[in-house]
């Protein structure tokens, strides 16, 4: 006798349709993006080098065409182990870290910029004298600023303190310095009246693995830049002292926020030649 199913009696279940939870959604997201941005600099770091997709891939065993994928973005299931694999290849090895955790603010963007320019602030301030943030040399235009301005009244001399974080272009970093040089010397004849007060420049440079690169591979164009004293300037910035009259380089340890004399030294060529 067949027995028809009543409300009471046993129903089939459907089986529930797997969606992807909000996490996982972020996740495939964030993995896309990271896949393009690495596959991108992949393949510009390959050009650089001068090697063919099938060149990396022999050196780390892999098909061409793994490559290939990699380069278009499409990198997001490749093994940690053959990225890790590509950036030796190309002698640039991959860096990763967790970021900030979600929620938390975000910091500026120019966040180790401005830490540097509050720890030259406070240290003007520790000697008595009178610091300004953002100083502008041109009126009207804000984007023509010194980062921090020192007023020395004891020696009577104003103090070009320029932070730098990181490099972008080298050259024109010296140039934008010596144009705050040549404004700000207005500046200095206003304050000083009858007995204009003089100007004076250094850079405080972030002690980093590349910027201190960067020092040895140009020493002579630094050293031509900036004669100055680097232990006079470091005595000035730090104690109070009277400035060097000529430009200057020192670091400054984003750690300790201690500034310490920058040595300049000549490299040497592959033939063992000073430059």
């Amino acid at each position: 006798m067949n027995q028809s199913p009543t409300a009471s009696g046993p129903t089939r279940t459907r089986r529930s349709r797997s969606h992807p939870t909000r996490e996982q959604r972020e996740a495939t997201r964030l993995t896309h993006a990271l896949a393009d941005v690495l596959g991108r600099s992949v393949r510009d770091a390959r050009r650089r080098a001068r090697l063919t997709q099938a060149q990396v891939a022999t050196r780390i065993g892999v098909h061409q065409s793994l490559i290939s994928r990699v380069e278009l973005g499409r990198g997001g299931v490749v093994a940690l182990e053959v990225w890790v694999a590509i950036g030796v290849a190309l002698g640039r090895p991959l860096a990763v870290s967790l970021s900030r955790p979600l929620g938390e603010p975000r910091e500026p963007a120019d966040a180790g910029h401005l830490a540097m320019q509050e720890r030259l602030l406070a240290l003007a301030r520790a000697t008595g004298r009178t610091a300004t943030f953002e100083l502008p040399t041109r009126s009207g235009d804000p984007r023509y600023s010194i980062d921090v301005c020192v007023r020395d009244d004891r020696h009577r001399v104003l103090l070009i303190v320029e932070a730098w974080n990181t490099f972008g272009d080298l050259g024109a970093a010296i140039r934008s310095t010596n144009r705050k040089v040549a404004e700000a010397l207005d500046l200095a004849e206003l304050i000083g009246g009858d007995r204009p007060y003089g100007v004076a420049a250094v850079w405080v440079i972030r002690s980093s693995v590349t910027n201190r690169g960067l020092v040895r591979r140009y020493p002579q164009i630094l050293r031509s830049a900036f004669p100055g004293s680097s232990r006079t300037w470091v005595r000035a910035l730090g104690g109070g002292s009277a400035a060097a009259l000529q430009p200057g380089l020192v670091w400054l340890d984003p750690a300790s926020g201690r500034v310490s004399a920058l040595r300049l030294r000549a490299r040497r060529d592959q033939g063992g030649q000073r430059d």
